[in-house]
């Protein structure tokens, strides 16, 4: 067996002796307070950005793009893992976490611009995000390097993925609708590791959202107010 394996069964073994008494309450049922769309990028650890160590406190679901939608041959739709929580164990609250130097809008941009060969499955989910990548290229402000144009984009597909969202009758009535960026690469003014606030329920004004919410004032945060 593969060395990686054998060092994650290791490392699992640590987590089992850790974890065995936490798992009592949930062991019949979930009720997770939120669900979080993160992005499957090996850099965004999607349990411990927020601290949390409790099984049945978030339901994460992850995706290249962190993408709330697929489609089907009726049409798009709500991705089912994020609408299950919402739609079954009454979670009110569900979070959209894009990240800096995204690989997956890096991607989109590219193949905007200039087009890339990928293989089928990558095609379909650059195709989930290209069409809504598409409208922010002439709004870009002038003079930005690649690094800072991904950046851009990755709080333009946040605001597109909370829109879609906002947009569907399947998510109900009461939730709250979060876009969030996972900052790593010193990009934002705090600390690595940081989440900012840059979306709330279509809301994008930095102004408005601190006014609105006293209480995360210092993290709410944009690039790019358009």
């Amino acid at each position: 067996m593969h060395q990686t394996v054998v060092d994650l069964l290791r490392g699992n073994a640590a987590h089992a002796e850790a974890f065995d008494a936490r798992f009592d309450d949930v062991q019949e049922a979930q009720h997770p307070n939120a669900v979080t769309v993160c992005c499957a990028d090996s850099r965004v650890l999607q349990d411990q950005m927020w601290d949390n160590d409790e099984p049945g406190e978030l339901f994460t679901c992850s995706n290249i793009g962190n993408r709330v939608r697929q489609s089907t041959e009726s049409g798009p739709v709500v991705t089912g893992d994020v609408l299950f929580p919402l739609q079954y164990f009454d979670t009110d609250v569900a979070v959209v976490v894009g990240h800096t130097g995204c690989g997956a809008v890096t991607a989109a941009y590219d193949d905007l611009t200039e087009g890339v060969d990928v293989s089928p499955g990558v095609r379909h989910c650059l195709d989930s995000l290209t069409p809504h990548l598409a409208s922010a290229l002439d709004r870009l402000p002038e003079g930005l390097d690649r690094a800072a144009t991904v950046n851009h984009l990755v709080e333009y597909n946040v605001d597109r993925q909370i829109e879609t969202l906002r947009q569907s009758d399947e998510v109900p009535d009461g939730v709250e609708l979060v876009g969030c960026v996972y900052d790593f690469q010193d990009a934002y003014p705090g600390r690595r590791g940081e989440v900012y606030v840059v979306n709330v329920d279509g809301e994008r004004r930095v102004d408005e959202l601190r006014r609105r919410h006293l209480a995360t004032d210092g993290r709410i945060y944009r690039f790019w107010e358009y």
